[in-house]
């Protein structure tokens, strides 16, 4: 790879703010965020709950719009492009996990795992194929025709681990993605999440309370009331 791609951030952040309006007047959510994020490091999103970080993941992934700023993915102004154009940044570059699973219940685990494959235009069979090798590398060979409603929380998060990286996406976003499990559970998904991150080489940015979870990662950012607090590397 040339030189000057291989310096291209996987993320840039450049004056982030966000702000809605209520009965009450004018909130400022996220207030002037600036963070760059290199290729394949692994980042925190820290703080109180309503402090903006879960609004900062959401920016990062193109799912919502700021009301002033930008955000650069591998290069790309993100904010520059109409939602069809975001939409197709998030099939190309982007894996999501969800606190709350976010499969679709009237597909089977195969089904969900397959869905962003298809959706970037693989053959059936192709797709197949990587969705299987993925739910087996997460332990849920035996599960592959199963519905969530018959998964426990965990083999759900599995699942959803398995459709965030069988594309191996560049970058990989996390929102509490232990939120809904038991410590047990939480700690074995955390694991899993890191090695498939670490084969993959991709770069991952996750919103966690959970400080052992974000002792995990090579940087923590620290928002506190949409500001930018602290930027501290292990």
């Amino acid at each position: 790879m040339p030189e000057h791609l291989q310096r291209i951030p996987a993320i840039e952040v450049t004056a982030l703010t966000k702000k809605v309006s209520d009965a009450s007047g004018e909130l400022t959510i996220l207030d002037d965020i600036h963070f760059t994020v290199q290729a394949s490091d692994t980042l925190a999103l820290v703080g109180a709950s309503g402090s903006g970080k879960s609004t900062l993941l959401g920016l990062l992934a193109g799912l919502d719009t700021p009301t002033s700023g930008s955000v650069r993915i591998e290069g790309i102004d993100i904010f520059s492009l109409d939602e069809d154009g975001r939409a197709a940044i998030r099939r190309a570059h982007l894996g999501f996990v969800f606190q709350s699973f976010q499969l679709l219940s009237h597909l089977t685990a195969i089904e969900n795992v397959m869905l962003p494959l298809e959706l970037r235009g693989d053959a059936d069979a192709a797709a197949k194929a990587e969705a299987e090798a993925m739910l087996s590398r997460v332990g849920l060979q035996q599960r592959l025709q199963h519905y969530p409603k018959y998964l426990s929380g965990g083999e759900q998060q599995r699942v959803a681990l398995a459709r965030a990286f069988v594309t191996r996406p560049p970058l990989l976003l996390a929102d509490e993605p232990t939120g809904s499990l038991d410590a047990a559970t939480g700690e074995a998904i955390i694991e899993l999440m890191f090695e498939l991150n670490r084969e993959q080489h991709s770069t991952l940015v996750l919103v966690t309370h959970d400080l052992a979870m974000a002792a995990r990662c090579a940087r923590q950012l620290t928002i506190a009331a949409g500001h930018l607090v602290d930027d501290r590397r292990q």
